[in-house]
């Protein structure tokens, strides 16, 4: 049986009539969960948690048409039963669960089995299928417990405060800005970027407590922001809006900065392995547990990560789609030039 396949529009669902996360419009797309690559325009009906309604209301347009539903709540479209389960990575993040004729397959979307404090944690789904993401596929990737990264960029922030640097972090406005404001919580006044501002209200209206934090107006003097800790998002390294920060000291927080920090932002002054996605051992853990007889490997280091499993096995193979961090940064872009 084939209960999902793999289209030049998305992952489709024959028996359901319904696309996972299409790049192309289609009339029902349920939805993972709000980073831009995985939710795009045009669709005329959209079906994910309700966490994640507020964030494509603020990313796509209020108009559209948006089904929201509880985890573990099961919708039948078409005869097939659909259920959303947590997947760690970023409020209302999803993996989705269809079952038809008692046949299982699970789309994983982005996850991470480390709970962050803010996302709902992870939830293991047994399945018969499993599609799961590789960004983080080799054993080179293994992240620090939370608490531990937290407690280095609380570090970093009070040295910079004794050396009268401007502690200015640089992470996604969606997920990673908002693990960095709680993370560092209480060690002074937080000022974020207007596109990580507004994506907050997302939080605030689901009933996500975050640390209190002001918006500046980067179009004026930000002298006041000297000794203080800002966060903005990454299209704004090297940027002017990071030169007029007095005294600045910046940190890039990404998964990449593990091994690729020096060459990929040789910029920045310090670099935190911070990740919404699972390292090697998460994605063996998650996928290992799923029990799943065919695994499917999407983005990131697919080859390694499929070869693998096939050698320890695990039948997998690899599957082509349009998904990655490149997408959400160009998506940063458009927030701040609008």
């Amino acid at each position: 049986m084939k209960l999902i396949i793999f289209t030049n529009k998305g992952i489709f669902c024959p028996q359901g009539k319904f696309y996972i996360d299409p790049w192309r419009p289609v009339d029902l797309a349920v939805i993972t969960h709000g980073h831009a690559d995985h939710a795009r325009w045009g669709m005329k009906k959209y079906l994910c948690h309700h966490f994640t309604k507020p964030i494509l209301y603020i990313r796509i347009s209020e108009d559209i048409e948006c089904q929201s539903v509880e985890y573990g709540e099961t919708v039948n479209i078409n005869g097939v039963k659909v259920s959303l389960h947590p997947a760690g990575h970023i409020i209302g993040s999803a993996q989705i669960r269809l079952e038809y004729k008692g046949y299982v397959s699970v789309v994983s979307g982005d996850y991470k089995v480390q709970d962050d404090g803010l996302s709902t944690p992870f939830e293991l789904v047994k399945c018969n299928e499993f599609v799961t993401e590789s960004t983080f596929g080799l054993p080179i990737y293994n992240w620090l417990e939370v608490e531990d990264l937290n407690k280095k960029l609380q570090n970093w922030v009070l040295r910079n405060k004794e050396n009268q640097k401007t502690s200015v972090f640089i992470g996604y406005s969606l997920g990673k800005a908002q693990r960095i404001m709680k993370a560092v919580e209480g060690l002074g006044k937080i000022h974020v970027h207007y596109s990580i501002g507004k994506l907050n209200e997302a939080f605030e209206a689901v009933g996500i407590d975050l640390p209190e934090y002001e918006i500046p107006d980067f179009r004026e003097s930000v002298k006041h922001l000297q000794d203080e800790i800002v966060i903005v998002p990454p299209a704004l390294l090297d940027s002017n809006v990071i030169k007029k920060i007095p005294n600045a000291a910046t940190a890039i927080c990404s998964g990449w900065m593990q091994v690729r920090g020096a060459r990929r932002w040789r910029s920045a002054d310090a670099g935190f392995a911070m990740s919404d996605h699972a390292d090697w051992k998460g994605l063996l853990q998650a996928i290992k547990a799923t029990e799943a007889e065919l695994v499917h490997v999407t983005h990131g280091q697919t080859e390694v990560f499929s070869k693998y499993l096939n050698e320890i096995g695990i039948q997998s193979d690899v599957v082509e789609t349009l998904y990655g961090d490149d997408d959400e940064e160009e998506t940063e872009k458009e927030i701040i030039k609008s």
